[in-house]
């Protein structure tokens, strides 16, 4: 057992002040890699966003995992938070130029995250032959192989840095996958991780909260830098009717089932590790896209847009829909046909885009949202009259 342990008393634990103090350096970060998107509209700029944005996302899980485990009170945890917190902050600092003069500021920041949490855990928390250190000392060697290739790419440069960085997010990707096997090493269960289903479904929320707020804070940063005419004032409108549609997909049931699932599950560590470690990010990068291309329209909003800005208009929403249909299909083994019907529009809309105002496409891309969200509405009130459960209350 770890020496700083949660408390479980049966009681849901809740989010502490200090995991959202400590969660604001991401509402940074989050920002940083929209504004890096919206600099490098390349498939190469997509591309490195990705990349940066997976690293923000696998710096933010892990922390989650384990503050789902221990006691952000007690004053060694307390410190290692903080300690976490100044490291992301120079790694978010880092990222507009993570490709450039600041590689080896973003990679080493980003090592000394992994590393130094897994050490803290392996060394500090966890005592001597218990299953908290053999599980925490095997994901700390994945931290250390992966490390050479974080930080030999911050040292090499030009096309060797990208597959150098590559090779190491694909070791820090796989591990939960092998449950970080180590050859000769005896392999660690998956029972060997245990959740509080109440703490932890609601950290991913608040990080799908977080996105959404970085959408809303762009949108108005951009709207209030240019001259306010009819066109950019309905542009804003539309940028923040999206952002509430894409709130309520997610907050409105989606959210509420899916944790519900989680607390019954007989996996509850494997349906943790797809639906929340490796599936919201796809969520969050579909908020990021969004913001990006409620940018775009807002700055363009009477002209057709083409290439690579009229792709990130139409993309967020799409890859926000086909991440929740994804998220359900995992969760309750069934597919949201509206959802994934409502990402196949979005690129329909995308491929005709180009003819016709910015201000336009956008606002046909909310009403696909809107259009989802008033299917499901009716689809659960035809279910009610019909005197069937509720999908909550079928799980009761």
């Amino acid at each position: 057992m770890s020496r700083y342990q949660r408390t479980h008393d049966g009681a849901e634990q809740k989010t502490t002040t200090l995991e959202l103090f400590y969660d604001l350096v991401f509402v940074f970060a989050i920002t940083q890699v929209s504004h890096f998107l919206l600099e490098h509209l390349t498939w190469e700029g997509a591309g490195q966003a990705t990349l940066v944005l997976l690293v923000v996302w696998w710096s933010w899980n892990y922390t989650t995992w384990v503050t789902n485990e221990l006691d952000p009170e007690a004053i060694a945890v307390r410190l290692l938070l903080i300690g976490l917190m100044l490291a992301s902050f120079l790694m978010a600092i880092a990222i507009p130029e993570a490709f450039g003069d600041r590689a080896l500021l973003f990679a080493g920041a980003y090592v000394v995250i992994q590393v130094g949490r897994h050490t803290f855990l392996t060394f500090a928390a966890a005592g001597p032959g218990t299953i908290e250190r053999e599980r925490s000392g095997r994901i700390l060697i994945w931290f250390l192989v992966a490390a050479v290739f974080w930080i030999a790419g911050g040292i090499a440069d030009g096309p060797l840095r990208t597959v150098l960085w590559l090779i190491g997010l694909a070791i820090d990707y796989a591990g939960p996958l092998c449950t970080f096997w180590v050859p000769g090493m005896k392999r660690v269960p998956m029972s060997a991780w245990e959740l509080e289903t109440s703490h932890f479904a609601e950290r991913f929320q608040l990080f799908v909260i977080l996105a959404l707020g970085e959408s809303i804070v762009v949108t108005g940063a951009t709207t209030a830098g240019d001259d306010l005419d009819a066109a950019r004032l309905a542009s804003f409108a539309v940028a923040f009717l999206g952002t509430a549609a894409m709130w309520w997909l997610y907050f409105d049931y989606a959210a509420a089932i899916a944790q519900r699932r989680l607390e019954l599950a007989t996996n509850r560590t494997q349906m943790a590790r797809d639906a929340y470690t490796y599936l919201h990010v796809v969520m969050v990068a579909g908020v990021i896209v969004a913001a990006v291309g409620d940018e775009v329209v807002i700055a363009h909003p009477d002209e057709a847009l083409h290439g690579a800005e009229l792709v990130v208009v139409w993309a967020g929403p799409a890859i926000y829909l086909l991440a929740q249909a994804l998220f359900r299909l995992r969760m309750a083994g069934t597919l949201s046909t509206k959802r994934l019907g409502g990402a196949v529009a979005c690129v329909l809309l995308g491929l005709v885009g180009g003819s016709f105002a910015a201000l336009v496409l956008a606002a046909l891309l909310v009403a696909v949202l809107v259009a989802v969200i008033a299917a499901e509405t009716v689809f659960g009130q035809r279910r009610r009259a019909r005197g069937e459960p509720s999908p909550m209350e079928a799980l009761r």
